[in-house]
């Protein structure tokens, strides 16, 4: 059988550019199969509009002020789930996104594109905590360590810079009685500046002779806030501030010479043999191009799985693998919880020695407090569109005005606003403090995901994702959210609004391919020789509550080494 790669890699996100990457620099010939376009790429400079060629290996492909054509900063054209260019869908925007069954009130905040969701990440760049990894995943977090530090060094990672939001949280943190962490390894509560994959702000930033045009063709952050909807600020593609893999570990990958990517590729089937030593063994993939509909078949000695909690299980249940009870369960989310306070401009005088928070500006999360063994809290600035539709308009809880808050409810408010009060509030907008709660729920067998019997798309049985959070995970995120208001007061917040997310608001997904259920310690799958997995999905829980880019890049640098070791000497 003709090969057409040593390695066929599903998925160029958070874990299938890393691993392309650290295979290439080993000499491994790597195709990477994507099933959205390739933003910043000469080959499609009209990524949205017409096929173009196939694939590229070339970095000189690469095009930063194509890039800064495609990433504008209009929310809507980036952001909106059924049409903008960050969504989960085919690069041709006029057709509808790619069908998934979750439960009403529900959506899975997702990018199809090369970079995958880092596209649209905040570039929270955490470690996983210690505690929910020792004695719990079947390798420790000691294990763990140099691979976090080589993609620090990689992106890089370092404490995100602050801005008024971030001195403002600090503020009430510390009148609260919080500690200041010194660690990336906290195994105690505190609060600390965010780890962020976001180049160090340019020096000349504040220089009155140097137009923000300039800036944002030079290498630094410049703080202009809006992170959320893609950075288009650098001198190259691999020099933009933010660290998306599609401009950090692509470049690298490509510059190997070793690396073919093929954007519009949506993989249907995993392809298997048996082997007279191993049993099964994957072999290759059947795969369908989004914008002709010609489906086809490619080979390689290994496959690695680095399409998202979804589409990873999607795919081994669609490939009619063997059976597992646990493919597809476990899922986790982190069980979002977002809460707001609003603040006099006089007191912000005092405080900040400005009118304004202006929560849009600078990282989109550069803080944060860690408390291991209930999970995270973030302050958190969105631009105006995004921050009005998560906080006033997405709630479990109904109707703010008729909801009857218990005397001992620490916030004021809770559920959706309208009329009067949704405009004070967002009159106010500038002088809002926002907070992500991220809580540390725990892989249940009756979470995850599933394959419709009767719903096909044109990529097979649709996915069914279902997520309930239990009774412990929904305390935790109580007293996050206790914690939240508390710091809100102390930081001088007049009125308080806790949005209660619906537990359908998907981003943060993992342990849907469990390490030690589904895969070994080495990310093989236990049932299919020579397919690894190198996304969220291994995880064998939630790491805590932190954001699981970092760690998911850790694993899928580690698993690319395992996998060299074993197949390729």
């Amino acid at each position: 059988m003709s090969r057409d790669a040593d390695v066929i890699i599903i998925g160029a996100g958070a874990g299938g550019a890393v691993a392309a990457k650290e295979l290439s620099e080993l000499g491994i010939n790597v195709l990477v199969l994507e099933a959205g376009p390739w933003y910043g790429n000469r080959q499609w400079e009209k990524p949205n509009q017409y096929r173009g060629p196939v694939s590229s290996s070339n970095p000189d492909d690469l095009d930063v002020n194509l890039l800064r054509q495609q990433y504008t900063r209009y929310e809507h054209t980036m952001n909106d789930i059924v049409a903008g260019r960050f969504r989960w869908g085919p690069a041709d925007r006029r057709r509808p996104t790619w069908y998934r069954n979750i439960p009403e009130q529900g959506m899975a905040w997702q990018n199809a594109g090369v970079g995958g969701t880092t596209q649209h990440y905040w570039a929270n760049s955490p470690r996983a905590y210690k505690m929910a990894i020792d004695d719990v995943w079947p390798i420790s977090y000691r294990e763990l360590i140099p691979y976090y530090q080589k993609v620090e060094d990689t992106l890089p990672v370092r404490p995100a810079p602050a801005t008024p939001k971030e001195e403002l949280f600090y503020y009430g943190a510390e009148k609260a009685g919080w500690s200041l962490l010194d660690t990336l390894n906290p195994v105690s509560p505190g609060y600390r500046p965010q780890p962020n994959a976001i180049l160090p702000p340019n020096e000349r930033l504040m220089d009155p002779h140097t137009s923000l045009y300039e800036l944002s063709h030079m290498e630094g952050c410049t703080l202009a806030g809006h992170c959320v909807n893609g950075c288009p600020y650098g001198s190259s593609i691999d020099k933009v501030a933010k660290r998306s893999t599609h401009v950090s570990y692509v470049p690298q990958a490509l510059r190997t010479g070793n690396v073919e990517i093929r954007p519009n590729t949506y993989t249907t089937k995993i392809l298997t043999d048996r082997h007279p030593n191993e049993g099964i063994i994957a072999n290759g993939v059947q795969f369908r191009d989004t914008w002709t509909g010609e489906t086809g078949e490619l080979y390689a000695k290994t496959v690695v799985m680095a399409a998202g909690c979804i589409e990873s299980p999607r795919l081994w249940l669609n490939s009619d693998l063997p059976h597992n009870d646990w493919v597809g369960r476990g899922l986790t989310t982190h069980y979002w919880n977002w809460v707001t306070g609003v603040f006099d401009e006089k007191d912000l005088m005092r405080i900040l020695g400005q009118n304004h928070v202006d929560p849009n500006v600078g990282h989109t999360s550069a803080a944060r407090l860690d408390y291991p063994g209930l999970g995270v809290i973030q302050p958190s600035g969105l631009s105006p569109g995004l921050f009005s539709s998560l906080t006033f308009g997405f709630s479990q809880s109904g109707d703010a005005s008729h909801n009857k808050l218990s005397p001992d409810t620490p916030w004021d408010l809770e559920g959706r606003l309208t009329g009067n009060e949704l405009q004070k509030w967002m009159d106010n907008y500038r002088n809002t403090l926002s907070f992500l709660i991220l809580a540390d729920d725990q892989p249940h067998k009756q979470n995850g995901v599933t394959v419709d019997p009767l719903i096909k798309d044109e990529h097979g049985p649709v996915p069914v994702v279902q997520y309930k959070a239990s009774k412990q995970d929904a305390m935790k995120r109580y007293e996050l959210a206790r914690i939240t208001t508390d710091i809100l007061r102390k930081a001088g917040a007049k009125k308080v609004i806790r949005t209660n997310w619906p537990a359908t608001l998907f981003a943060h997904m993992e342990s849907t391919m469990r390490m030690g259920y589904v895969a070994d310690s080495n990310c093989e799958a236990y049932q299919v020789k020579r397919l690894f997995i190198a996304d969220n999905s291994v995880h064998y829980n939630g790491i805590g509550g932190p954001n699981p880019t970092m760690t998911t890049q850790a694993l899928a640098t580690r698993t690319a080494e395992k996998l060299a070791m074993k197949y390729f000497g």
